[in-house]
């Protein structure tokens, strides 16, 4: 399986990479620090599940998920500190299949992930 972490903090990346490789064993992780690096490593790699925050520079996550939340064969997990229930609709409304908010349980996100991929 093909995942793509994107979050402009390299700490999160490492503590979702780190979490995403254990509870996914041989799995192929790529990172993005903003939403044009996401933009082009979907389209270069066609990961399976992406893992999206929302606050980020040059292209935010909500413009991220306008451009591809919509297409077929992919799984979207917005992974963000932004826990309003009016941001969490609209990333639902475009595509986004989970929303998860910072700061959270590692078991959470795990079966949060897994429930998004059955």
């Amino acid at each position: 399986m093909d995942i793509l972490i994107v979050d402009d903090s390299e700490f999160m990346r490492t503590v979702l990479k780190d979490l995403l490789a254990k509870a996914f064993p041989g799995c192929t992780i790529s990172e993005a620090a903003d939403g044009n690096q996401a933009i082009a490593q979907y389209r270069a790699k066609r990961p399976q599940l992406l893992l999206l925050d929302l606050i980020m520079p040059e292209k935010d996550g909500m413009e991220v998920l306008r451009e591809i939340g919509r297409e077929s064969g992919k799984k979207i997990v917005v992974v963000s500190s932004v826990g309003q229930e009016e941001m969490i609709e609209e990333a639902r409304k475009l595509g986004a299949d989970a929303y998860v908010v910072k700061p959270f349980d590692e078991s959470e996100l795990k079966s949060t992930v897994q429930d998004v991929l059955k």
